[in-house]
């Protein structure tokens, strides 16, 4: 058997050969390849907790540099984000005050199950409270330090009003490296805000993605305190009234300004 082995060269190649590994895979393939175990279905609104526990593992490990991402780039930002000024020059040249920075949107992947992306903050720009209706998603803090402001609603079902009580989920400044944060449908803060106490840099998984055509649009809100406004029939135990607010549907801010950029990390091959 063993003369029979050796007599034959390519026998000899091809062992070696098949004995190879293949690439190992990045790990945004890696991200993607679980991301579309997790969100196999768009009937299913919500994968199971198991499934979620892995996905978040996997996010878990990723650093900026598996996405392209150098933060030394942004630590000398000046406020004008992650295009630099020359696109701040002109008629885009006013930047207003509540929204200080132009934030910078990277996109990897998007489907009808989910999506992947990665927001970009320079220091002190902020993204204003918004809602994922019927999503649930995972971030992950790439770098830097970030604070977070989250609400879910106090009755999520009352949709008459443009003004809503919302009980407040998260109210804290997040330094990475940290865990990835997972909100869902009605828990977890699904209505929220995000400050960038430095330059810092966010990767989303948002399953299913938004959607105007099957419901799922973003909608802004307007936070007041609790005690500012009656409570129009929607009164709460004194004692359980701490952290509940008053969100007030708005149109998009027209000083909140989200800029694309080209992704330039590994490619993700679906």
């Amino acid at each position: 058997m063993l003369q029979a082995f050796l007599a034959s060269p390519l026998s000899v190649l091809r062992f070696f050969s098949d004995s190879e590994e293949s690439p190992m895979p990045s790990a945004v393939q890696n991200l993607y390849e679980v991301c579309n175990e997790t969100f196999s279905s768009s009937t299913v609104p919500v994968p199971s907790q198991r499934a979620i526990q892995r996905l978040r593992s996997v996010l878990d490990t990723i650093k900026p540099v598996d996405v392209g991402l150098n933060e030394d780039v942004f630590e000398n930002d000046h406020g004008y984000g992650f295009f630099g000024p020359s696109l701040w020059r002109g008629r885009q040249s006013k930047i207003v005050a509540q929204w200080a920075a132009p934030v910078t949107y990277l996109h990897l992947y998007e489907c009808n199950r989910f999506s992947i992306g990665i927001f970009c903050l320079p220091a002190s720009a902020v993204i204003p409270f918004h809602d994922h209706p019927g999503m649930t998603v995972l971030s992950k803090l790439l770098f830097g330090s970030m604070y977070i402001k989250a609400y879910d609603w106090v009755d999520p079902i009352n949709t008459e009003t443009n003004l809503k009580l919302a009980r407040l989920e998260v109210d804290n400044v997040f330094t990475s490296p940290c865990d990835t944060s997972v909100l869902y449908p009605t828990l977890g803060g699904n209505i929220h805000s995000f400050r960038a106490v430095t330059s810092c840099a966010v990767l989303d998984v948002l399953g299913p993605p938004y959607s105007d055509t099957e419901g799922r649009n973003c909608t802004y809100y307007r936070e007041y305190p609790y005690s500012s406004l009656p409570d129009d029939g929607n009164t709460i135990p004194d004692d359980d009234d701490q952290g509940c607010a008053w969100m007030e549907e708005i149109e998009k801010p027209d000083d909140f300004i989200v800029r694309g950029a080209p992704y330039k990390g590994p490619q993700i091959e679906a």
